[in-house]
């Protein structure tokens, strides 16, 4: 008999009956948005492109190692919103920047 109170969650791809706590932390372990280093970043984080960018529609170039303070997460795990003294509107991918 199972004296927990746990809900269950059927998982459609192993076909097994899974704890709804489980499949709840699955969810946010795979949320979390990480640099190209693989370091979690959060709301605010600054961090440092690790590679040059040619960005589009402004003819502009960011250099390796520019700063970027101040970004924000967006729905994309892979994509970060963020301001650059000269770009506004600035989108990067994750893979291209690590965490400061």
């Amino acid at each position: 008999m199972n004296t927990d109170n746990d809900d269950y969650v059927y998982d459609e791809a192993s076909g097994e009956w899974l704890p709804a706590s489980e499949v709840k932390a699955a969810a946010a372990e795979a949320a979390q948005v990480r640099d190209a280093s693989g370091n979690v970043l959060a709301d605010g984080d600054s961090v440092v492109l690790i590679k040059d960018l040619k960005v589009k529609g402004a003819g502009q170039t960011l250099k390796q190692g520019t700063v970027i303070r101040s970004i924000r997460l967006t729905d994309n795990p892979e994509e970060i919103d963020c301001r650059h003294d000269a770009i506004k509107g600035l989108v990067l991918r994750t893979e291209f920047v690590r965490k400061r």
